[in-house]
């Protein structure tokens, strides 16, 4: 059976939801712009793609990857869509190398695409005999319990996660602020660059602009700051979780191509990177937060390594306690684990982070001459995502 590698994968620079540079630009136009230009920096023929698959969330069940095949002129190719929420991405990567690496497709585009500025309000019919409405309302995660509450995450992954490793505000903080300071090097030194798409932007006063840099990460953010925000649930006693040490809300785009490591060889393809291992997991809700620690310890069983053998880590920021909690599981060095910031920093769109983390570990383990990268986040309603890719 064909190894699936990696011979494309790019990304969009990350928006602020709501206020930032993609406020006007809809999921349809990320994907559309996101799908040709991978496959173009891939070296393929469109017609030679046999799917597309593009995780999304809180889109209201279209697909997105049919939407952007078409209108990419790429009408032979189906598209599907993936919901995994926060690792949705992540298992479109694996899905895809599931497709390559049993033989039944030789090329596929994988990804996600995250609009909160520009999603759906959704609402919901309430049972009984009138015709009425709950409107602003949102699909839950799991069943509801006071320790787990569907649409609060800052409880659910980022407070339940502190309490349960027994991580400061202080910690959590500390982690925040690096992150940001990881970012913003990152984007002075120019190493996003190679990675991202940019793109032509229209801002609400009708201004078109080159929107090629993150816009997240705080060049002004301090210890002093951080440490100054309130926390978002002050009735709970001890509560630690602030709006510095969670993940930001943002629109971005991010995909890969994944092909056979024989198609890839006969079509004299630049391989990026192996795909070694894929997989998800699952906890209880109420430690959701936790699904990352344990989908990292299942992908490595499956990739038959070792914490250790690891060279640099993904591991999403959707709140700081996730990676620390990690961190502290296996032992991990924090100088390996997000290296160019994360969630706190360069932000979290929701169905694009897992590609946007395995783009961006593509690149950084190139330029260190390679090694084995991991990428791990916990998701809604209690799972978790990881793939481990080689270079």
């Amino acid at each position: 059976m064909p190894k699936p590698v990696i011979v494309g994968a790019a990304r969009t620079a990350i928006g602020r939801s709501f206020k930032g540079a993609l406020v006007n630009t809809p999921a349809e136009t990320l994907a559309t712009a996101i799908l040709p230009e991978v496959v173009r920096r891939a070296g393929i023929d469109p017609t030679s793609v046999d799917d597309v698959i593009f995780a999304e969330s809180h889109y209201g069940g279209g697909d997105l990857a049919r939407y952007a095949a078409v209108a990419a002129g790429m009408e032979s190719v189906p598209g599907q869509a993936v919901n995994r929420h926060c690792a949705g991405s992540l298992t479109a990567i694996g899905n895809a190398s599931a497709q390559v690496g049993y033989g039944m497709e030789r090329v596929v585009v994988a990804g996600g695409v995250q609009s909160l500025s520009t999603g759906p309000a959704m609402k919901w019919r309430i049972p009984g005999p009138e015709l009425e409405f709950k409107d602003g309302w949102m699909p839950p995660s799991h069943p509801e319990t006071p320790d787990a509450p569907t649409l609060d995450m800052s409880i659910t992954v980022g407070w339940n996660t502190a309490k349960a490793i027994g991580i400061s505000r202080a910690e959590m903080d500390v982690w925040a602020l690096r992150s940001h300071q990881r970012a913003i090097a990152a984007i002075d030194g120019g190493k996003f660059v190679d990675e991202i798409l940019p793109l032509k932007i229209e801002l609400p006063d009708g201004t078109v602009v080159d929107f090629s840099v993150d816009e997240h990460p705080r060049r002004d953010s301090s210890l002093e700051r951080l440490s100054a925000l309130p926390v978002l649930h002050p009735e709970i006693e001890g509560f630690s979780i602030t709006a510095g040490n969670s993940s930001g809300v943002n629109d971005a785009a991010a995909a890969v191509v994944v092909v056979g490591e024989d198609h890839a060889a006969a079509e004299g393809l630049e391989v990026l990177g192996t795909v070694k291992a894929w997989a998800a997991s699952a906890v209880a809700p109420r430690d959701t937060g936790l699904g990352a620690v344990a989908v990292i310890g299942k992908v490595l069983e499956r990739a038959g390594l070792r914490a250790g053998d690891v060279d640099l880590w993904e591991i999403n920021e959707a709140f700081c306690s996730v990676p620390i909690a990690a961190v502290r599981e296996y032992g991990i060095g924090e100088e390996r684990v997000n290296f160019s910031g994360s969630g706190a920093s360069l932000g979290h769109p929701i169905a694009a982070s897992g590609a946007r983390m395995v783009t961006t570990l593509l690149y950084e383990l190139k330029r260190r001459g390679g090694g084995i990268g991991v990428a791990a986040m916990c998701a809604g309603g209690g799972q978790g995502g990881a793939v481990v890719i080689e270079v």
